[in-house]
């Protein structure tokens, strides 16, 4: 199934899961209200116009249900496929939906209005509801009608060698709705032998993949297809990308294949960018009494400023000025290449245990991490993330060995990152630190980012691997 197919069937799905969530939490409610089932279970009665004070919680429910279901892979499986694969995640969405109506209830004080007896009911239907559906569809997509509306009937164009490889790939994903019924030799064949195959397929495509053919031939398939009305897909692997994913877009009119590495524009990145800024926003309102005490004391314990500025990296190798609560003596930039012998870090980056040039009160901060309150502020201002790979200081960049590891410029610098949870100061190879940044980045996703930012407190609050 194409991508496009694939995104507009998910994004059915998903509102047709979410109205069902929302739907289930109605009929638990009305039947918890009703006096068969509380005489029945010896449970209390509830008035079911209570209801009204309950309505908010639809604001929570409808647009995180589909969300949990995608953080469980319930979407990403074929169109047909088996019990399985249905029931596990959807069991567990279910389950984690439930729990966290539970916390809401209980953190805004509605019990009295939804006692436990709705919310067991209301994982029950959700999870029956959301069952029968997938029940219905899978009827429905096996029907006649169906497969004359979303089976796709197309015809492979290629050397024999790529077709086969094809074919095999395409029944392996024989869920998808799509049929081989005929190959064209791109290499070889005439031209009118693919109009006869079209003429007598009735074919819905022609899938082209051209990596070792000449692109005349291409070109003519292609305006032979445009020429009949029938769609070409052609597989971009002409180029041997290792881990750039390619994707189709067009400037000005003119078609481009776009190959990147790192996640393009979606409804994921844009809640990054606003979890960013109000995350910050909030952060910076609810520490900035901490963060004043802690400047009036850095400011008494040693001589300097407050505040520490410095040249980073950012987003592509950009600098910028990043903020830090000052830590070390005002001479200390001074000093590193008297220590460099020390350097207990491989590669460009500095890193020493117990440092001379940190101060008494700087070596607090830096244990609990307390000195990066200030990069709130960069977070702010849009030069950093709160998750990210961290960012490094301009000259230890220039100094990179390996073109490889520039890739971690790539996204945004953040505060905190899977270093942080899985080894924190403690990593000595910076080619490992590298492999933590780049694994980030190749798996992002908002929940990793918020699963990063969970673990992150407690690996903070424990103080460990600190330098």
């Amino acid at each position: 199934m194409l991508q496009r197919d694939r995104l507009i069937r998910t994004q059915v799905q998903q509102l047709a899961d979410a109205s069902l969530f929302a739907m289930s939490f109605w009929l638990a409610y009305v039947l918890r209200a009703t006096p068969f089932f509380s005489d029945a279970l010896g449970l209390d009665p509830i008035p079911l116009e209570a209801f009204e004070n309950m309505v908010w919680i639809f604001f929570a429910l409808v647009p995180a249900a589909p969300l949990v279901l995608e953080s469980q892979g319930f979407y990403n499986r074929p169109v047909i496929s088996r019990r399985p694969m249905i029931f596990w995640p959807l069991l567990k969405a279910c389950f984690i939906v439930t729990i966290g109506l539970v916390l809401l209830v209980f953190v805004f004080k509605k019990s009295e209005f939804a006692p436990r007896g709705v919310m067991v009911l209301f994982g029950f239907i959700s999870f029956a509801l959301v069952w029968l559906k997938e029940e219905i569809m899978v009827v429905a997509l096996r029907s006649r009608l169906a497969k004359s509306q979303f089976h796709r009937r197309i015809i492979l164009a290629g050397i024999p060698a790529e077709t086969a490889k094809l074919r095999r790939e395409i029944h392996a994903h024989s869920g998808e709705g799509v049929e081989v019924v005929a190959e064209f030799n791109l290499s070889g064949a005439p031209t009118q032998e693919l109009i006869d195959l079209l003429h007598e397929h009735s074919v819905s495509g022609v899938f082209v993949t051209a990596r070792h053919a000449q692109l005349d031939r291409v070109e003519s398939v292609l305006q032979l297809c445009e020429v009949e009305g029938v769609e070409a897909w052609l597989v971009a692997d002409f180029f041997a990308t290792q881990i750039a994913r390619a994707s189709f877009d067009e400037m000005f009119g003119k078609p481009l294949l776009v190959f990147r590495t790192t996640p393009e524009t979606s409804w994921q990145v844009i809640t990054k960018l606003l979890l960013d800024f109000f995350g910050a926003l909030a952060l910076i309102i609810f520490t900035s009494p901490l963060m004043l005490i802690i400047a009036v004391l850095v400011k008494f314990t040693s001589p300097g400023p407050a505040f520490f500025r410095q040249q980073r990296s950012g987003l592509n190798g950009a600098p910028f000025e990043i903020l830090k609560f000052r830590t070390m003596f005002t001479n200390a930039e001074q000093l590193q290449h008297e220590l460099a012998a020390m350097n207990e870090m491989s590669g460009p980056v500095f890193k020493v245990t117990n440092d001379p040039r940190i101060t008494r009160f700087g070596k607090w901060l830096r244990k609990y991490s307390l000195d990066e309150l200030p990069q709130l502020f960069n977070v702010l201002r849009g030069d950093m993330s709160l998750v990210g790979p961290r960012p490094l200081p301009v000259d230890e960049v220039r100094r990179f060995s390996d073109l490889a590891h520039r890739r971690r410029l790539s996204v945004k610098p953040g505060l905190t990152c899977l270093w942080q949870i899985k080894g924190r100061n403690k990593i000595s190879d910076f080619k490992e630190w590298v492999r933590l940044d780049l694994e980030y980045i190749d798996n992002w996703s908002i929940w990793l980012d918020l699963k990063i930012l969970l673990l992150t407190l407690p690996a903070v609050l424990r103080g460990t691997g600190a330098k």
